[in-house]
């Protein structure tokens, strides 16, 4: 069966892989990998690596602490208008 490991757990086997420390093979037997899913985590994190300083990171994540004002301002007109609709059929 094979194990699902979290994106911190594969940037830390990326990492040692970068480092070049301890052979792949050696990353993989401790951390109970094949050697070629090793090599790959290494080139993700090599071919990847300019985006966690890029504009477009910083952008999107204000991108989504707007998007996320704008629902929480959504749900509580929702929950005014839950609330009055409530009363107005208790009068009935």
């Amino acid at each position: 069966m094979k194990r699902q490991r979290s994106s911190k757990e594969k940037a830390k086997i990326a990492l040692e892989a970068v480092k070049e420390e301890s052979t792949i093979v050696e990353i993989g037997n401790e951390y109970s990998i094949h050697p070629n899913q090793v090599g790959r985590l290494k080139k993700q994190l090599l071919e990847n690596a300019d985006e966690i300083f890029s504009k477009k990171q910083k952008n999107t994540e204000k991108s989504l602490k707007k998007d996320m004002e704008e629902l929480y301002k959504q749900i509580g007109q929702l929950k005014v208008e839950n609330d009055f609709l409530k009363k107005k059929l208790n009068w009935i």
